[in-house]
């Protein structure tokens, strides 16, 4: 769970508006939309790291934590914590800035994993 005083770990990657077409039956913007903003988020900074194209092989530990609301703004942080020969792990926060209050909330974390690939999708080593 966040505490008032947790800041974003990482950099700021992407800022999405959740939107009413994005919400599930009880009216919260649904988990598996925010899961793919953070993947995409995630693999932009494989992308950098590995300087050409990423595929994602793994999810861990992927906490929801607060539920997002239609009008908050997603903000997707990120950080590259391990590089291996081929592949990355990259530590995914999503906070919300909530649209009423404009407070920042931290609502799901995650570590997703990344393999570096050629243009045949077979794995490459990782460029740097």
């Amino acid at each position: 769970m966040a505490d008032d005083n947790e800041s974003p770990r990482g950099e700021l990657t992407t800022r999405t508006l959740a939107m009413p077409s994005d919400t599930n039956p009880s009216g919260d913007i649904f988990g598996g939309w925010v899961m793919s903003q953070m993947d995409i988020a995630g693999g932009l900074a494989a992308n950098q790291t590995s300087h050409g194209r990423v595929v994602t092989v793994a999810v861990d530990a992927m906490h929801f934590i607060r539920p997002v609301k239609v009008g908050d703004v997603l903000c997707v942080y990120t950080e590259v914590v391990k590089v291996g020969r081929t592949s990355m792990k990259v530590q995914v926060e999503a906070w919300a800035l909530r649209a009423l209050s404009q407070v920042r909330e931290k609502v799901i974390q995650a570590e997703f994993t990344y393999v570096a690939v050629d243009a045949n999708g077979k794995p490459r080593p990782v460029a740097g």
